[in-house]
């Protein structure tokens, strides 16, 4: 068999056709879009960080219903019923075959979805981030740069990813400002064993996001894309929106009562009570990097996000984007995406070594 520069240790380890990853965006990557990716070639992540422990259950079947493929699935230990879904996840270890976190699982936990089977690959945004998940026992390493959606970091992927792939042992997966098979390419002669991509599956046509949203993100020029210490005092990557113009005119005051407010409707919606919400946030600062007031925030902030990308109300909502969404200007099928960037990654690679070109059906 010919040799296939996109057939990397990601490919082999996580049982997908090529080394592109959907991420785990909370509200969108539904099973019908993780389905999509894993049967496009790609790995989808499913969102579970904001689903309570039922809907969990019941998101990782409804993916086995549609896909034989392997599959990931996104969570956090502060959510409620985190230690619920952990046993969910290893009881579906049969096709589940990663987990993807930002703040997460110990050493203890880590070990325990290692023996599983199940690999661990969280989302790092700086050098010491990484060197302490590979301290904690992870396999693989998501690399975000300061170009990413939702939170994020101020260094660049350009200059971060060089940066872990020096640090760090196990495979890293580049991450922020990626959309098509020239970034695939250029991922992979930094190192990388691959990309994961947010903003480009949100804007697919299995994307869940209502359609007046999608064309408010298709609409959002670079321009339009904002970095705000607002929503909940830490950077995060939004578009701009009318509520987005209010929250950046606000102060502290304003945040608590936005906090508040979407802490009134998670509480409503998960079922947790005051007391167990406050031990979530107060797990988010456990990490040293975050204040209780910040973590409350964080904690309630998927509210304000649900808004605008479940009831298609964009204007009383927020939406999380990657700078890269400001070029983004069509909404393919996710067969078509990623068809589309694997071909065009084959092509740029063999501009540079002077190997023959290969198509998507070759590939395959």
């Amino acid at each position: 068999m010919a040799f296939d520069p996109l057939h990397t240790v990601l490919v082999e380890r996580l049982g997908c056709r090529y080394p592109i990853i959907q991420t785990a965006m909370g509200w969108i990557a539904t099973p019908p879009l993780v389905a999509a990716s894993c049967e496009a070639g790609a790995f989808g992540f499913l969102g579970a960080a904001v689903m309570t422990p039922p809907e969990v259950a019941a998101s990782i079947a409804d993916v086995k219903r549609r896909t034989a493929k392997p599959f990931g699935v996104n969570f956090h230990m502060f959510q409620p019923g985190a230690a619920e879904i952990v046993e969910t996840i290893i009881a579906s270890r049969d096709q589940v075959r990663a987990v993807s976190f930002g703040r997460g699982p110990d050493k203890k936990m880590i070990s325990r979805f290692r023996d599983a089977g199940i690999l661990c690959i969280p989302t790092v945004g700086a050098v010491k981030h990484a060197q302490k998940m590979v301290e904690l026992g992870v396999d693989v390493v998501t690399v975000q740069g300061g170009e990413g959606g939702g939170h994020t970091g101020s260094v660049p992927t350009t200059v971060l990813l060089p940066q872990v792939l020096d640090a760090v042992k196990v495979p890293v997966v580049a991450a922020g400002g990626f959309s098509d098979g020239r970034g695939l390419a250029a991922a992979l002669a930094y190192g990388a064993v691959g990309i994961a991509m947010g903003t480009r599956f949100l804007l697919t046509k299995e994307s869940p996001v209502p359609d007046v949203t999608k064309a408010f993100y298709l609409k959002a020029g670079t321009d339009n894309i904002l970095v705000s210490t607002k929503v909940d005092g830490l950077p995060q990557r939004m578009v701009r929106s009318p509520l987005m113009d209010r929250i950046e005119r606000s102060g502290a005051l304003g945040m608590w009562l936005r906090a508040f407010e979407s802490g009134l409707a998670m509480k409503k919606r998960t079922g947790a009570s005051w007391l167990e919400m406050l031990r979530a946030a107060r797990s988010m600062t456990s990490h040293g990097d975050m204040t209780l007031a910040q973590a409350m925030m964080a904690a309630s902030a998927p509210m304000l996000i649900q808004k605008a990308v479940v009831e298609g109300k964009p204007e009383e909502g927020l939406m999380a984007t990657g700078l890269v969404g400001g070029r983004i200007g069509d909404l393919p099928s996710v067969a078509t995406l990623v068809d589309g960037i694997v071909e065009e990654a084959h092509a740029r690679i063999a501009a540079l070594t002077g190997a023959p070109a290969r198509t998507t059906s070759a590939a395959q």
